[in-house]
């Protein structure tokens, strides 16, 4: 018993980034950086548009990392429904990333051929941030009953709000980048990009929230 105490007596409780924040908070950096007027124009479009695609890379490598590495199961009849609600978020999200990687590609691609053509990749960049948004409905009823998670530290309203608000600023987003037929110009290319960097912004910071706690003993 006493050598019990005494081990349990070196035991300390630290909090750390979570494994995914880093890949979220690279690809939110990204996507802001891309969104700055003097970076676009030293990049030039193919630069720019490279940058976002590498930035989805690393949104969807945390989406994944998320998903599958941090004790996340996929519902049965037994999972309470803040697990069910927790795990959906992170599913969609990771899908949502996908159709971003697939976006960001045919703006890229686009770009090498001609760099001054506008509006490819906009279906799936449309749906991603319908991902998006879906994602973080249902974050929000994970985070209502955090206490029933698996991890308490997996859904924090701090958290949950950011990313609430950078997906309604992604969708802004992408509802200004819609190339309008008749004229050929994007719906508002101020809302396209402003939407973009706060999203990111928002992004970013709720990474860099995100906490684990790890117990350690010596």
């Amino acid at each position: 018993m006493s050598r019990r105490r005494a081990v349990d007596s070196t035991a300390r409780t630290t909090r750390r980034l979570r494994r995914e924040s880093w890949g979220f908070a690279v690809g939110s950096a990204l996507f802001f950086v891309g969104v700055i007027p003097a970076y676009a124009a030293w990049a030039g479009p193919v630069g720019t548009n490279a940058t976002f695609f590498v930035g989805s890379l690393f949104f969807t490598a945390a989406a994944l990392v998320q998903l599958l590495l941090t004790g996340r199961r996929a519902p049965d009849s037994r999972t309470n429904r803040a697990d069910r609600a927790d795990w959906w978020a992170a599913a969609i999200q990771f899908a949502g990333t996908l159709l971003f990687n697939v976006s960001t590609a045919a703006v890229l691609v686009a770009a090498l051929a001609d760099p001054g053509y506008v509006g490819a990749g906009w279906r799936p960049d449309a749906w991603g941030s319908a991902a998006f948004l879906i994602s973080s409905a249902l974050a929000v009823l994970a985070t209502k009953d955090r206490g029933q998670l698996w991890d308490r530290d997996a859904r924090t309203w701090h958290g949950t709000g950011l990313n609430l608000l950078g997906s309604i600023a992604f969708g802004v987003s992408a509802v200004a980048a819609f190339v309008v037929p008749s004229t050929g110009e994007l719906v508002s290319a101020l809302w396209a990009n402003l939407g973009t960097g706060i999203g990111a912004a928002c992004f970013f910071v709720a990474a860099l929230l995100a906490r684990r706690s790890i117990t350690r003993t010596s």
